[in-house]
């Protein structure tokens, strides 16, 4: 993410420097640090006027561009890596998205639970809906509703082949019948009108850009009364592109923060019904957990490295794959996680 461009761009020497891992974890977060509030001063503006004119660009912006930008990349970037590396870095449930930490001394897998169950509750999910999970990752949220509502029927989106293999044998060795794994591109896929009862999304509307046709294509597949459920990483007031930098050119290119708001500004075809902020502090303990489970399954994650990038790129994924953890707890621990956190919301559509 552009927070660390700076850091990791403006002198030569020091991409070499974390692609082959010289530099200790301590002297990197400072790094991520000093460019945090670099970033938050690039975005700052000189009154709340000028703030709200500069958003009310963005949104105008966004109404004029396409539904998604770059989305091969980011697919390369984060979904086609071999199922082993996430395998070894998350929790049980593959859940690669904020975890809850609602007592503060979760394991990562009970963290992953708490999330989930969450979602149920925000999203006011009932056995014997039809749901959609848009942009599904590895299934974490396709699969536990699978689990917990028999009688519904769970329709899993993603643009990843691996995903779609990983969910399907998950959900074959538990016996499910009741989750179907689409694999296709939201940018262009023709979702059946009037099919669903809620579409939940996790960490997808960051790869996307015009939330207009977005959210009108989500209102069309959703039945009257049909609810959209956004799970969206955002910063509390100001939203941007990932436009250069470290973190667009290995993780995240064609992506958006978007300011914690953003997506009120796009009602036309569903209405928000509620919306909830959850704390940085729960997205930076996961990717601490993550950083921490990784570490400890070197040697699964090397295999699956070299499979992807070679024998001579898995040195320099083991060491970036540290860095964006580092990068990401950084970012939203950043003011005790009032500063960068997670969206929810709750769009309605009318009867």
């Amino acid at each position: 993410m552009n927070y660390i461009s700076n850091f990791v761009d403006t002198d030569s020497v020091i991409n070499p420097l974390l692609d082959n891992g010289y530099l200790p974890h301590p002297i990197i977060r400072l790094g991520i640090r000093r460019q945090l509030a670099d970033r938050l001063q690039s975005i700052a503006t000189t009154s709340l006027e000028a703030g709200y004119e500069s958003k009310m660009k963005y949104v105008e912006l966004l109404r004029e561009r396409p539904i998604a930008i770059e989305t091969s990349t980011a697919n390369e970037q984060h979904y086609e890596v071999g199922t082993s590396v996430l395998k070894g870095m998350l929790g049980p449930r593959m859940k690669y998205s904020a975890c809850l930490y609602k007592k503060g001394g979760e394991t990562l897998g009970e963290a992953e639970i708490r999330m989930l169950e969450l979602y149920v509750e925000r999203a006011e999910l009932r056995d014997g809906m039809s749901v959609l999970d848009l942009g599904c990752g590895w299934g974490s949220a396709s699969l536990y509703f699978a689990e917990i509502f028999p009688n519904s029927k769970i329709t899993a989106f993603s643009n990843s082949r691996t995903q779609k293999e990983y969910i399907d044998s998950v959900a074959q060795s538990k016996g499910f019948s009741n989750l179907t794994v689409i694999t296709g591109d939201v940018v262009d896929y023709e979702f059946p009108p009037s099919t669903y009862d809620r579409v939940i999304s996790i960490e997808l509307f960051e790869h996307m850009k015009n939330y207009a046709l977005l959210l009108r294509k989500m209102s069309l597949t959703l039945r009257p009364s049909g609810k959209l459920f956004v799970h969206i990483f955002a910063h509390a007031t100001t939203p941007y592109d990932f436009e250069s930098g470290w973190m667009t050119e290995h993780f995240f290119t064609g992506g958006t923060m978007p300011s914690a708001d953003l997506l009120l500004y796009f009602q036309d075809d569903l209405r928000v019904k509620r919306q909830w902020w959850v704390s940085g502090m729960h997205y930076s303990k996961t990717c601490e957990d993550w950083l921490t489970t990784m570490l400890g399954n070197k040697e699964g994650i090397w295999k699956g490295l070299v499979e992807t990038y070679g024998e001579t790129g898995a040195l320099t994924w083991w060491n970036r794959w540290q860095v964006f953890y580092l990068a990401c707890s950084e970012l939203f621990r950043w003011e005790g996680g009032d500063t960068w956190g997670v969206s929810h919301y709750l769009f309605e559509k009318a009867e």
